[in-house]
């Protein structure tokens, strides 16, 4: 059974949906830690309610890794599932299907499907089609993970903790690690989950931007010039006109279409500047549209979850 560290700031809004959605798994013996870096809302009440552990970090000393770090550390159990306190899953056998590869004892972690609400921005779903397809991936090829729904071993963890000095992707440089030791890196898709992301356009832009400075710091090597910038922004763009034509939904999202890849790709400049070249691979999962199905093709035969 798994424990399952959250963290949070005042994310009352969002949170009782994912300890909800918790208590309706097939698993049930569950350790849930809450990890809250001074909330000033009912985010810990909640939890509370719903019998979490809480870890308190100071606020002043947040980072993604020393967050994830501190929730580790209190964690009671060997597998660690990791969520986004404004993620909440779909079906009731998501921890059971993310912790399945774990029966290979060269799997060091594992992550699932993302997607998002309906009045999710078009670009975001976009890019959780293009991140989290439809078809598992026992063994990836790349480090590429999201610590918003993942699941981790604590004894490898124990070796080599999140970094706490990046600015984002913590998750990406933990895999990394991961792979160097021969460990194996499975994706789920089963194990979806719905993730709330409501950004203004300097959200995104501030987002992209943290992230591609950690990236730089994982990857030295990594580089995104100008010419990426506007390479990138306008395939991207067309490539959202170009579904949003599909769906028949082209006129209530071409605004957030511009706005969202613009920021995005300005972020990620701005957060790289000059350095040199990445593997084709992970550039290719950052940053490439993917040609995909104008619907999602695989459904599943299990009943989802019906939330309050």
């Amino acid at each position: 059974m798994p424990s399952i560290v959250i963290r949070a700031y005042n994310e009352s809004r969002h949170l009782g949906r994912l300890l909800e959605g918790i208590q309706q798994q097939t698993l049930k013996d569950v350790d849930v830690i809450l990890v809250d870096s001074g909330s000033t809302d009912a985010t810990v009440s909640i939890a509370e309610s719903f019998g979490a552990r809480i870890v308190h970090i100071p606020s002043a000393e947040f980072t993604f890794g020393r967050s994830l770090n501190y929730g580790i550390k209190a964690a009671k159990r060997e597998f660690i599932v990791i969520a986004s306190a404004h993620v909440y899953p779909v079906y009731p056998d998501w921890l059971e299907t993310l912790l399945r590869p774990f029966q290979d004892d060269s799997v060091a972690l594992t992550y699932g499907k993302q997607r998002g609400p309906e009045f999710a921005k078009f670009s975001e779903q976009q890019i959780f089609h293009q991140w989290y397809p439809d078809v598992s991936k026992p063994n990836q090829e790349t480090a590429f993970c999201n610590n918003a729904n993942a699941a981790i071993r604590k004894s490898l963890w124990e070796k080599n903790n999140y970094d706490e000095t990046l600015t984002g992707l913590e998750d990406l440089a933990w895999a990394k690690w991961a792979k160097e030791q021969g460990r194996a890196i499975a994706y789920v898709a089963e194990a979806e989950i719905i993730h709330l992301h409501n950004e203004t356009p300097h959200g995104v832009y501030n987002r992209y931007r943290r992230e591609a400075m950690a990236l730089r710091k994982i990857y030295p090597e990594a580089h995104f010039n100008f010419y990426d910038f506007l390479r990138l922004t306008t395939t991207n763009i067309l490539s959202d006109l170009w579904h949003a034509v599909r769906e028949r939904v082209l006129l209530k999202n071409i605004s957030s279409i511009f706005w969202f890849r613009f920021m995005q790709f300005h972020g990620t400049r701005t957060g790289h500047r000059e350095t040199s070249s990445i593997t084709p691979q992970l550039r290719e999962t950052f940053y490439y549209a993917r040609e995909r199905k104008k619907k999602d093709g695989k459904k599943r035969d299990v009943e989802p979850i019906r939330y309050e």
